[in-house]
């Protein structure tokens, strides 16, 4: 193993051990024998059984058959989700195949940040994500099922999905992806468009034909954000199926994957030889393979919070310093747009996962020694999956890339350390995607700051051509207790038009970016943020604020002793905080941790909430 991933995993074990040791122990007393439906009263399990029909009403009513959850993310207005529309009848089908059952024990809401971007729903995006999970737990507390079967892609989807399986730990789950559209007009030339646009050169009608050529069809974005990011964690920490993660939904392969995972879910289940539940596949190791494949492949900042709130799920502890001191040891292997022109069909052609994890395995950056839901050992996920006689199989690797520009080799990394970067200072903790940032590490911007509270009126400043100059642009108030840690996705377009002009730009902000953003220098997730006592609060139209990713800095350049003197901003939110439905959202925003704490308030017991209170009521 690489002595430093070694180390960062030592660390977590350490640092988790008391949590981690109550999880297991919780666990292991959830166990039974036999069937769990059986437990249940007759009157109960009647209520469970009135509308089953034939064998599968026999085969619940009595023996030894496994019932599996489906928990679907089903909706058909977004493309990623829309894909699952006949998945429940389609893992029934392969379930009773498997000798088992099968039962849709809920729905969870799929909410779209591309629709939401820029807009109020926005502001619900990241609770959605305790929604899921909540919603997740529901389904399953009624105690009827031996294993289950997650339907959920994309951004808070699949992680709320995991921290609200992992409350049922002692059952075998599988995560079953839909795969990502087919590739249209490429981002490179959808990001022109947009900058084309911010300035008035093509029209709104022109605009939402090239959108429309970029979004055109079933499946995730084809560009590497959250979504992606996601599946590609969700198999390097085995959770899918190996190669499950990019087959496109039209491909007949992509149906007999699912095949796969619905018989396979039934072989881990308590009642047969091959128990393997969800909570030992989750482990302090495999936590650490995710954030390797993370900063391997320069993925969304997103995950230095859902990796953060999974593992929390699982009784482990992780934070920012984990995932800084890893990037500094890990390579860059992939790019893929924002990082590179290509997109995740394009990882995919060059040998995909199995190449990856191939590459990183063979370094030493990976644990090998995991459970997975394809059995144990890591290994298993260098084979690529194909299509023989209407089935999943599973074959040899491909021996390298087949597209080194997108998929590089140990030998020649496209850079010797991996695409994040935690910044620390005055300001606070933050963390900066660098793999899409054209100076890399060697980007130092020192600039003054141009304060705003929403990004409405950064994007009037920008109309209004006030914007012209060299600036650091401060979004505060956007944090996660403030206004739920909306994605500021939108901003990068007229920043990135500004650097284009020959100015100096950078944003620091307590709010998010878009996994996809790239080349505007941007310190996000800042940690205290504003409303809870963080020194964005303080912070004033043309004070120096300096960003130094090479030192790992965030720094306010202003006197210790005049800070000391200021008074905390304001926070104006009532606008922010009604409308859209959010105002019903407001108990579980007033509880949501911290950035680096997961951003969740399913975690709350274990620390005070935040006492700081600037301007805004209860």
């Amino acid at each position: 193993m690489n002595s430093t991933v070694e180390k960062v995993t030592q660390r977590i074990i350490e640092r988790s051990c008391p949590h981690r040791e109550s999880y297991l122990r919780n666990m292991e007393a959830a166990q039974v024998t036999g069937p769990f439906r059986h437990r249940l009263a007759s009157s109960n399990l009647a209520h469970d059984l009135a509308v089953c029909r034939g064998g599968e009403c026999q085969a619940l009513r009595g023996g030894q058959a496994p019932n599996i959850a489906i928990i679907t993310s089903y909706n058909d207005m977004l493309s990623a989700h829309h894909t699952y529309e006949h998945y429940p009848a389609q893992i029934k089908k392969a379930v009773a195949t498997a000798g088992g059952t099968a039962q849709v024990a809920a729905g969870v809401p799929a909410m779209c940040d591309g629709v939401t971007q820029g807009e109020p729903g926005m502001d619900l995006s990241l609770i959605s994500r305790d929604v899921i999970a909540m919603s997740t737990v529901i389904g399953l507390s009624h105690n009827v099922f031996d294993g289950a079967l997650l339907l959920g892609i994309c951004d808070k989807i699949m992680p709320g999905l995991l921290m609200g399986a992992l409350q049922f730990g002692y059952l075998p789950m599988i995560l079953v992806p839909g795969g990502p559209m087919r590739t249209g007009l490429s981002n490179r030339e959808k990001a022109r468009a947009r900058e084309q646009f911010a300035q008035g050169k093509i029209s709104k009608e022109e605009m939402l034909a090239v959108e429309c050529a970029s979004y055109h069809g079933g499946g995730t974005c084809t560009f590497y954000g959250t979504a992606n990011s996601n599946q590609l964690i969700a198999e390097i920490m085995g959770l899918h199926l190996p190669g499950a993660s990019f087959v496109n939904p039209d491909d007949p392969l992509r149906e007999a994957l699912t095949n796969a995972a619905s018989a396979r879910v039934c072989e881990l289940t308590h009642l047969g030889e091959n128990y393997t539940p969800l909570c030992r596949v989750v482990s302090e190791q495999s936590v650490v393979n995710g954030i390797v494949g993370l900063l391997a492949t320069g993925g969304s900042t997103n995950q230095t919070m859902h990796l953060v709130a999974i593992a929390r799920a699982a009784g482990i502890r992780i934070n920012w310093d984990d995932f800084s001191e890893l990037s500094e040891a890990v390579p860059m292997l992939v790019r893929i747009y924002p990082n590179g022109p290509g997109d995740i069909n394009s990882f995919q052609a060059a040998g995909g996962m199995a190449v990856l994890i191939s590459e990183l395995l063979g370094g030493g950056f990976l644990h090998n020694e995991v459970m997975t839901v394809a059995g144990e050992g890591l290994e298993r996920y260098t084979q690529r999956p194909t299509l023989v006689a209407g089935k999943a199989q599973w074959s040899e690797r491909p021996k390298s890339s087949r597209v080194p520009e997108v998929i590089a080799s140990l030998a020649q990394p496209f850079s010797p350390t991996g695409g994040l970067k935690v910044l620390d200072g005055n300001l606070g903790r933050a963390v900066i995607k660098v793999s899409a940032l054209a100076d890399g590490d060697a980007t130092c911007i020192e600039a003054p700051a141009m304060v705003f509270h929403t990004q409405t009126a950064l994007a009037e400043a920008f109309h209004a051509g006030k914007l012209d100059r060299d600036l650091v642009a401060v979004i505060r108030f956007q944090g996660p207790q403030a206004t739920g840690m909306p994605e500021l996705h939108k901003l990068i377009t007229p920043l990135s038009v500004i650097m284009d002009r020959g100015f100096r730009v950078a944003m620091v902000t307590d709010g998010r970016l878009s996994g996809a953003s790239g080349k505007v220098p941007a310190a996000i997730h800042v940690t205290p943020e504003a409303l809870c006592g963080g020194m964005l609060a303080k912070v004033r139209d043309g004070d120096l604020i300096r960003i130094d990713v090479g030192a790992g800095s965030l720094e306010l350049l202003v006197d210790e002793a005049e800070l000391a003197k200021r008074e905390y901003a304001e926070a104006e939110l009532d606008e922010q905080r009604y409308g859209v439905g959010r105002q019903i959202f407001a108990a579980l925003r007033s509880d949501m941790l911290g950035a680096e704490e997961g951003a969740s308030s399913l975690f709350t017991y274990v620390r005070e909430k935040c006492k700081v209170n600037f301007g805004v009521d209860e």
